[in-house]
């Protein structure tokens, strides 16, 4: 059982009885779930993550003052931190006064001012361009048990994937550096003899061609070591997981042959997949993709922006 069905479960069988009877009042405004830090967030918990943060519990979010004044949200954390402190052989960890870190009472706005700097999910241009990746996919991620009150829900909408102007921006970077990385630096670096620089080169290349696949499936790119993961549950273009795990862990004295093929047939799938899901049109390599998806962008300001404006 993995951490949010664990959560659910307590929550079904501990949480809403204790709302629904000591609280009732307040359900009408009140959101319950499990989202934000950790693999047990993404439904990514094993045997091995299970070392810390596996444990019943779940967030109550909380309106606004004027809805849900300070008295309360008080007596909710004493309630909530009463709940039974074992579940299925797993016990909770203390609680903070405030409700804890990750589970207990928190306040809407300050979860998701911690995760993308505004408390309704409204983001300028700038804002947009700036969040880190992993903070967004950490701001919808998990599941709600409830939300009466719609606010977690709407605002959780209103970040679940980047405006399309700046999607597009973000994919034209990424498939630029893609084309820099792969295509030109990755043999140059070999034929100087740079061995260290031309695996940079595949670094680099990685992390380009994974967001542009992650962007192709409009969905955001979790924290690092959890992207492979991900990627392999992705609808588009996940067979390429493992051929990047193999550019990642060859030898390129041995290997470089094989691996500049390898970066070309990415990259050609990468480009192919944009072409059919009608992003931009013929697509002859990584440098006039990019460009075309620059161009491509609505908004006059975004698109004169550098072309890694979004990196």
């Amino acid at each position: 059982m993995n951490g949010i069905d664990l959560s659910r479960e307590y929550y079904e069988q501990y949480g809403r009885p204790m709302l629904e009877e000591q609280f009732p009042e307040l359900l009408p405004y009140l959101a319950c779930g499990v989202c934000g830090s950790g693999s047990e967030s993404f439904g990514y918990d094993d045997e091995i993550s299970r070392d810390h943060d596996y444990e019943p519990g779940f967030i109550i979010f909380l309106p606004g003052e004027d809805r849900v004044d300070r008295r309360s949200s008080f007596l909710l954390e004493r309630a909530y931190a009463k709940l039974p402190k074992e579940y299925k052989g797993l016990k909770r960890s203390l609680m903070a006064p405030a409700g804890g870190r990750r589970r207990g009472v928190l306040r809407t706005a300050e979860f998701f001012v911690d995760k993308c700097g505004v408390p309704d999910g409204v983001l300028n241009t700038v804002q947009w361009l700036r969040v880190p990746e992993h903070a967004l996919a950490e701001a919808v991620n998990g599941a709600l048990f409830s939300d009466s009150y719609g606010e977690v829900t709407r605002i959780r909408e209103r970040l679940a994937f980047w405006p399309e102007d700046i999607a597009r921006k973000k994919l034209a970077g990424a498939v630029y550096l893609m084309g820099q990385a792969g295509e030109y630096n990755y043999p140059r670096c070999l034929a100087h003899g740079e061995s260290g620089a031309a695996q940079l080169a595949v670094q680099e290349f990685v992390d380009c061609a994974m967001e542009a696949v992650f962007l192709l499936n409009r969905t955001y790119r979790p924290y690092y070591k959890w992207r492979f993961r991900a990627l392999r549950q992705l609808s588009v273009l996940s067979e390429e997981a493992e051929r990047f795990e193999y550019l990642l862990t060859t030898d390129n004295a041995q290997s470089a042959e094989e691996k500049r093929k390898v970066i070309q047939r990415i990259t050609e799938d990468i480009l192919e997949e944009i072409q059919r899901q009608g992003w931009v049109q013929d697509c002859r390599d990584a440098g006039t993709c990019a460009m075309k998806l620059n161009d491509s962008v609505q908004d006059a300001q975004i698109r004169s922006l550098h072309i890694l404006a979004a990196h």
